[in-house]
């Protein structure tokens, strides 16, 4: 497989950010008056921005100026504890490297708020990215393809020549709509066979697997 860019998403790819999202979605509720989630809840709920979220974790009836409340209390908490118990996945940042390495650029392109995406990569990931893109006004959400394709764009590479990873149905959605081929990680947020059932056309159960189908 030949490619000059591979595009990852972010949570549930290259960092395992669940224990983060749920301790700040819960503290969000309990703080507006809501009953708490569970983390298999939240694991469910993430995917489409922290919007979606909000608006999945909140009860049903809930008005637009509760989800709002309750959407400012998980932005503020969150920007302070985003890192406190998130972590690369396995065997990620290597893998990353030997991609670079190889001389194949890299980029990130995730639903995530754009100032969480940025603090995460640029701790975790130190110059091992060539951009990095979070959810951010004028954008549409993946599974729209704008922020891939801006991406793509401002690096001068053509979707026939990127390939996209990502762990949910919204990243092969994203792939498909981009133009380009997906990798489905085994690792993150979706098991195996939600991921085959909503047209997961390769999977991959550890990062080395990547380098094997690339080189």
């Amino acid at each position: 497989m030949h490619c000059k860019m591979i595009i990852f998403d972010l949570d549930g790819t290259i960092l395992d950010t669940l224990e983060d999202l749920f301790l700040s979605t819960n503290y969000a509720l309990r703080e507006t008056g809501f009953p708490e989630r569970s983390k298999e809840e939240v694991r469910q709920f993430v995917g489409n921005g922290i919007r979606k979220l909000i608006e999945r974790a909140v009860p049903e009836h809930t008005t637009e100026l509760q989800i709002n409340q309750v959407h400012e209390k998980f932005t503020e908490y969150y920007a302070r504890h985003c890192a406190d118990n998130t972590k690369p996945y396995p065997g990620i940042p290597e893998t990353i490297r030997k991609i670079r390495n190889a001389g194949i650029q890299t980029a990130v392109v995730s639903n995530k708020a754009d100032y969480a995406v940025q603090t995460l990569c640029a701790d975790y990931f130190p110059g091992l990215f060539d951009a990095v893109a979070g959810e951010r006004e004028g954008i549409r959400r993946k599974p729209a393809p704008d922020a891939v394709l801006a991406v793509l764009n401002a690096l001068q590479i053509s979707a026939e020549q990127a390939l996209y990873i990502g762990d949910s149905d919204v990243d092969i959605a994203t792939a498909e709509n981009a133009g380009m081929p997906c990798i489905s990680v085994e690792w993150g947020f979706r098991d195996r066979a939600f991921l085959l059932q909503h047209g997961a056309q390769k999977l991959i159960s550890a990062p080395e697997e990547l380098l094997n189908l690339l080189f």
